[in-house]
């Protein structure tokens, strides 16, 4: 009965939701493992969007819904997305483990993201855009406090979703002890550290810890750090905002030479 039932939960229907603009929308289409229930579009846009990708016929298998700009606005409902002219309702995408990922991965060179309650998740689609662009290979989050259905995540993240491995993980200090035994090195990222990040060798495999604006890293969480590094910015500015800070700090580690 147990191997019927997951067999069955298998074909199981998921759950959708709404994602919302240009570039999180075009990603999701071109993503042959994004399943699109349907793509809600003004006729402005949908002759836009094949105007600028006249190879691909990105709408040719969707279930297309004509709307006018209002319509697109009340779908957005209270969150004030600029959409674009392109809403799309989809499901998730299918999952992978953090220690799937690691067990089938013999890469001497791995980089991991793992974010501490943040929580916004217009940092949150930045930190995966800026992941995306420098080459991380994965984004460790707390399942519970990660907004996976967020417009706004995906706005922001512009399409970067659809290429980033998110791992999301009941307790975020029991990822990092099983990473620690996997040859990873934790580097948390904080504002009282002393030593400036782009001092370290970063090859190897190299887990990078941020915590939220507001309260940084628990102490609990940094006692399973490795290294605790700073950026060196102009003292009259007292902090980078998340995103930017998560940015700096791809670019430089995927530059370094293997």
């Amino acid at each position: 009965m147990l191997f019927i039932w997951k067999e069955t939960a298998k074909y199981m229907k998921k759950t959708t939701f709404l994602i919302v603009g240009k570039h999180a929308v075009i990603e999701a289409l071109k993503n042959p493992n994004r399943k699109i229930e349907r793509v809600f579009v003004t006729e402005d846009a949908q002759k836009k969007l094949n105007r600028e990708n006249q190879s691909l016929n990105l709408l040719k298998k969707v279930h297309v819904f004509y709307k006018s700009r209002k319509e697109l606005d009340n779908l957005c409902g209270k969150d004030e997305i600029s959409h674009q002219g392109l809403i799309a309702e989809v499901e998730h995408l299918d999952e992978i483990t953090l220690k799937e990922f690691v067990y089938n991965n013999n890469k001497k060179r791995i980089n991991f993201i793992a974010l501490e309650d943040v929580t916004d998740p217009r940092n949150i689609g930045s930190i995966i855009r800026s992941a995306v662009s420098f080459g991380i290979d994965g984004l460790i989050v707390k399942e519970r406090s990660f907004p996976s259905k967020s417009k706004l995540l995906y706005r922001s993240a512009s399409g970067g979703i659809e290429h980033m491995k998110i791992f999301k993980v009941s307790n975020i200090n029991t990822a990092l002890k099983y990473l620690k035994t996997k040859d990873f090195w934790v580097s948390a990222f904080d504002v009282s550290a002393s030593k400036n990040f782009v001092e370290h060798d970063w090859n190897g495999r190299n887990v990078l810890l941020f915590g939220s604006e507001g309260d940084g890293l628990k102490e609990k969480t940094l006692m399973h750090s490795d290294f605790r590094f700073k950026i060196n910015i102009n003292k009259n500015i007292e902090s980078l905002n998340i995103a930017n800070t998560v940015s700096i700090v791809s670019h430089h580690i995927t530059q370094v030479k293997k």
